[in-house]
């Protein structure tokens, strides 16, 4: 399986040393906004070509799938050029910035036929596939979700400190991960109501959020986000359900007493990354859909686009 990736920033890297431990997957091609960065990491992960334009790894025979790490707002563009070009594609979250531009994705999907899977990486963490395991066992259903999104974004930083070229958005980007978090642990979102705090005069993005959400089955859930809060960073999730509290800190779970719970048996790996990253080849190789498909996380974008429309007027 031959993999370019395009968008080689901090959140590229990772996925880049997540498709190192899997097998017969081989790095072809690296595309980065400049030169200077593609070519060095292209060295470093072994890739033969790099580029600071997509369609240059589009046109080689040498790319079976893409994996977009790009700004939010080219993901829809690329997404189409990658299945336009007859290549699978893995598009970081969020599909789109917009519920017209995420329609126009699963189209092309649906017209291609190729796999096409979003970066709703909360579906692999081990810690959130615990919990589904055990709701698709039917040992517990969850009643409410209290989730914390938080960083220190009041200038444009990507996970390793470093400026970055483009804007981050606190509904499209961070609240799709519990959005589409919420309906695969609880069922679909029936009603979604947001507020937001004021517009930042430079970046031009709300910097705090609040989000509540009902899905079919009666559970609900709270969504707080924010740029502005100065520690610890990260997103933080609460089941409180029928059967137990747990608290889910990206790959590690604990109980509602703090008392660790053993994931570690969950699946093949502790990074979410990895698995997302084996999902996707995995997909291809076995011609099937994979979880986190354009088709089975469109919903979530539906809600945003409602949440939008609301925030708007």
């Amino acid at each position: 399986m031959r993999i370019a990736l395009a968008g080689a920033g901090a959140f590229g890297e990772k996925h880049l040393d997540g498709l190192k431990l899997i097998d017969g997957v081989e790095i072809t091609s690296i595309i980065s906004r400049t030169a200077d960065q593609a070519a060095a990491v292209a060295e470093k992960y072994g890739a033969k070509h790099h580029s600071t334009e997509l369609a240059d790894a589009l046109a080689r025979d040498d790319v079976d799938a893409v994996i977009l790490c790009t700004p939010t707002q080219m993901h829809a563009e690329q997404a189409i050029a990658c299945m336009n070009a007859g290549k699978h594609v893995q598009v970081e979250i969020p599909l789109a910035d917009s519920w017209a531009d995420s329609q126009a994705v699963l189209a092309k999907q649906q017209e291609t036929g190729l796999v096409c899977m979003v970066g709703h990486t909360r579906r692999f963490n081990p810690s959130h596939q615990w919990v589904h395991n055990r709701i698709t066992a039917g040992e517990l259903a969850v009643q409410q979700m209290d989730v914390q999104t938080y960083f220190f974004r009041r200038k444009n930083i990507n996970a390793k400190g470093q400026p970055r070229s483009w804007t981050d958005h606190l509904l499209w980007h961070h609240a799709a991960h519990t959005v589409d978090l919420f309906a695969y642990q609880a069922g679909k979102i029936v009603q979604a109501h947001a507020v937001q705090g004021p517009i930042h005069p430079e970046l031009g993005i709300a910097m705090d959020m609040s989000i509540q959400l009902k899905s079919e089955t009666g559970a609900i859930c709270t969504l707080s986000l924010s740029f502005n809060n100065d520690g610890p960073l990260g997103t933080f999730f609460r089941y409180i359900c029928d059967n137990g509290t747990y608290i889910a800190r990206y790959d590690d779970l604990v109980n509602g007493k703090e008392e660790p719970i053993d994931v570690s048996k969950v699946d093949l790996s502790m990074n979410g990354i990895e698995l997302q990253d084996r999902e996707f080849i995995a997909a291809i190789r076995e011609g099937r859909e994979p979880n986190s498909s354009v088709a089975k996380v469109f919903d979530c974008y539906r809600v945003l686009g409602a949440l939008e429309t609301q925030l708007a007027g």
